[in-house]
């Protein structure tokens, strides 16, 4: 069974960073996408980062390019969002995603982790 569990989630004020962790059980890395995504109240689920796990490359949506940076690290089956210059409009449930094959695209992962509040204040 396949369990992905989020953490590092938290508030902070703009301009400050946090990383989150994804980490993965049950889930055998293969070649496909493991994603970052968001959800803010009243809004559409969206992509975020995402990295092709069979070769580390790298994908962000364009509102966070240069400031958030995604990573894995294959021998804990884990993945982390590092996020940096926070802006009060990143505030949202953040949630990881893994055996995707339309890389931003939520309707294209198989797996969700239950997700990780982000709070940002101004």
């Amino acid at each position: 069974q396949v369990q992905l569990v989020e953490s590092g989630g938290g508030s902070v004020q703009a301009g400050g960073s946090l990383r989150l962790s994804c980490a993965a059980s049950g889930y055998t890395y293969s070649s496909n996408c493991m994603g970052w995504f968001r959800q803010a109240p009243g809004k559409e689920r969206e992509g975020v980062a995402a990295i092709y796990t069979g070769g580390g490359s790298t994908y962000y949506a364009d509102s966070v390019k240069g400031r958030f940076t995604i990573s894995q690290d294959n021998a804990k089956n884990t993945v982390y969002l590092q996020m940096n210059s926070l802006k009060p409009e990143d505030t949202a449930m953040y949630y990881c995603a893994a055996e995707g094959k339309t890389i931003l695209a939520p309707e294209g992962y198989n797996y969700w982790g239950q997700g990780t509040q982000v709070t940002v204040s101004s």
